[in-house]
């Protein structure tokens, strides 16, 4: 029997897009969806509800609750999506056939906003990933559940948990990139503007590798928001 898919999705305050994610995931490989909700206050968790097998409530913070879901799931494999990204038709076997070659692995990513600055940050996140080996939670970061718990889940920090991970994942075995896409958000650089989002992520990667503690530069994250 083929290895099936739980899917966990983190979210706070995401009752615009919630129904969309949600909409999209239920293919034959996937075994269930679990929402893990940290404390949304504008009905997120209600949305969700009729759309997912499971809500569960958990400590803020998407580490954290990543891990609760993790935890509750049943699947074979685990797909941590984020609420503001959707899938390709098909996700699911892409998943299961790249989990019987390597432990886990990611998506390429589109934006979901027209233009050409958004072509050109699609491309520059595909191709640093692929250079790197390294991903971010944007573009669905999927994993076999043996692996995951080797690796002892997300690290419990504020900010850059999925960048971590994947570091990790990298270390421990073959990791692929699919060449399907999932599209997610452009909102944070349409809300600031493209040069600004960019140069802002780029420092808060450059401190984090010198050493600074996540949970101040998730403060910094923040303020810039």
């Amino acid at each position: 029997m083929s290895r099936r898919i739980s899917v966990v999705v983190p979210v706070r305050n995401e009752a615009g897009t919630i129904a969309t994610t949600l909409a999209l995931l239920r293919e034959p490989e996937v075994l269930e969806v679990i929402v893990v909700d940290g404390g949304s206050s504008d009905g997120t968790a209600s949305l969700a509800g009729p759309l997912a097998d499971r809500v569960l409530d958990a400590e803020p913070g998407r580490a954290k609750q990543m891990n609760v879901g993790a935890r509750a799931a049943r699947g074979e494999i685990l797909f941590f999506l984020h609420a503001d990204t959707t899938v390709p038709k098909g996700f699911g076997s892409a998943i299961v056939g790249a989990c019987d070659q390597a432990l886990g692995g990611r998506f390429d990513v589109a934006l979901d906003a027209p233009g050409m600055g958004f072509r050109v940050i699609e491309l520059a996140i595909n191709w640093r990933s692929r250079s790197s080996g390294l991903f971010t939670g944007d573009q669905g970061i999927f994993v076999r559940r043996e692996a995951f718990e080797a690796l002892g889940g997300f690290p419990d920090q504020p900010l850059l948990e999925d960048l971590e991970f994947s570091r990790a994942m990298k270390r421990h075995g073959l990791v692929v990139a699919l060449r399907e896409r999932v599209t997610t958000s452009a909102r944070r650089w349409q809300r600031h503007g493209i040069v600004r989002t960019i140069l802002l992520m780029w420092w808060i990667r450059a401190r984090y590798a010198l050493g600074t503690d996540p949970a101040t530069l998730a403060g910094i994250y923040r303020d810039a928001r």
